[in-house]
């Protein structure tokens, strides 16, 4: 169990790590939509309206039922060190101010036409009921050993749904993030992004890449995903600790296109879990869509 505490960002247990630095956003009050959002450094929140985006639809499978046989075979469920592929290079490392502070959860490129957002848990970004949105955030994508060769990317926005905020309910600890430009393009136009998967079932063979808070690289774990219950995902990969909170639960990766689809991250059920060796996800259906849309809706 990883007991660290961040200052109102999460509790003990999960597999968020270390301890946020900045000014708080708070929530605006009397916010009455489904979900809400916060610009990051601003020193308030704002409440959103009801956004009407499309999620791109993903690309066919290339992987064969050969190939994928072998990866679980010789990775399943066990954590790995993550090679540096096109898949895992829209993965990176939430830091607390910059590439020199806490890293402290894993996040994610996803697709979108404003080509500026990444996917996380809530608990990573918010402190669910009671507590408040993280500031001063960046997100360093391909981080290693001190490096970050892909810049340092800031974190202007932040979308959890209303849930989230009122009970801390696990089967929204999803957040979308929109990020501001470096060097004046998109993140997306960098490093492309992977498709946001909705509805696409509980027993999914995945490829998960995280960054723990205590290592200088990530890891990976290839196994099938199993139902937790009607609303959370589970898998088993060996050796996920803290930091880990937020990585991707990458299906379907086209060779072709250099695109998967992401349909979980570590989160949900325990903040994704008690332990170093079961990880849970909220099942992505219709809210963690509309969430999507909002985001799109005002960063698109």
């Amino acid at each position: 169990m990883q007991g660290t505490t961040t200052a109102g960002v999460r509790r003990p247990g999960g597999r968020a790590a270390a301890v946020l630095g900045g000014a708080l956003v708070l929530l605006a009050s009397g916010c009455s939509s489904s979900s809400s959002s916060s610009t990051v450094g601003s020193g308030s929140g704002s409440a959103a309206p009801t956004a009407v985006a499309d999620v791109v639809s993903g690309s066919p499978s290339a992987w064969s039922q050969q190939r994928l046989q072998q990866a679980l075979a010789k990775h399943g469920g066990t954590s790995h060190p993550a090679k540096a592929t096109s898949g895992n290079a829209r993965v990176g490392a939430i830091f607390d101010h910059d590439v020199s502070g806490d890293h402290f959860c894993t996040a994610s490129v996803v697709n979108s036409s404003g080509k500026n957002l990444l996917l996380t848990a809530a608990h990573c970004v918010h402190g669910g009921q009671g507590g408040s949105y993280g500031s001063d955030l960046v997100f360093v994508p391909e981080y290693r050993d001190g490096s970050a060769a892909q810049g340092e990317w800031p974190i202007t926005r932040i979308f959890v749904d209303q849930s989230w905020i009122d009970s801390s309910d696990p089967d929204l600890d999803v957040a979308f993030l929109a990020l501001g430009t470096v060097g004046g393009k998109q993140i997306q136009d960098v490093l492309g992004g992977n498709t946001l998967g909705i509805d696409k079932g509980f027993n999914r063979v995945v490829h998960i890449t995280g960054y723990p808070s205590d290592a200088s690289a990530p890891i990976s774990c290839f196994n099938t995903t199993t139902q937790q219950s009607d609303t959370q995902m589970k898998i088993a990969c060996t050796g996920f600790p803290g930091g880990t909170s937020g990585s991707p639960w990458l299906t379907s990766f086209d060779k072709a296109t250099r695109t998967g689809t992401v349909i979980g991250v570590i989160g949900g059920y325990q903040e994704g879990g008690d332990t170093d060796d079961v990880s849970y996800s909220p099942y992505f259906g219709g809210k963690v869509q509309a969430l999507y849309d909002q985001a799109v809706s005002q960063d698109g």
